[in-house]
């Protein structure tokens, strides 16, 4: 089991990333627009860098939603390599099954 500050920490992140996500997406579009002066763009830019920094997504750090490990993560199912291992065995994943020879 991953440290729960860990977790937490990710958590906070992820709903600053969603609450800042209306201004991020706002603020990069002027940014990147070359039709707007120059003086317009590098003022959407600096109001971008004053955003808090856990308000950006590539923060955020993929977590198994069981154990909260960060790694071997499988995106599709949400889990770690471990957990899903250990769910494979007990049969609680839909058609998936611990192979045997």
């Amino acid at each position: 089991m991953a440290k729960t500050s860990s977790v937490e920490r990710d958590r906070k992140r992820r709903r600053m990333a969603k609450r800042y996500s209306g201004r991020r997406a706002r603020l990069k579009e002027i940014a990147n627009d070359r039709s707007l002066p120059a003086e317009d763009r590098f003022a959407a830019r600096l109001k971008l860098a004053e955003l808090p920094r856990n308000s950006s997504p590539t923060r955020a750090r993929n977590r198994c939603e069981l154990s909260g490990r960060p790694r071997g993560y499988y995106r599709k199912l949400r889990m770690s390599r471990i957990a899903l291992r250990d769910y494979a065995s007990k049969g609680l994943i839909p058609g998936m099954i611990k192979s045997s020879w």
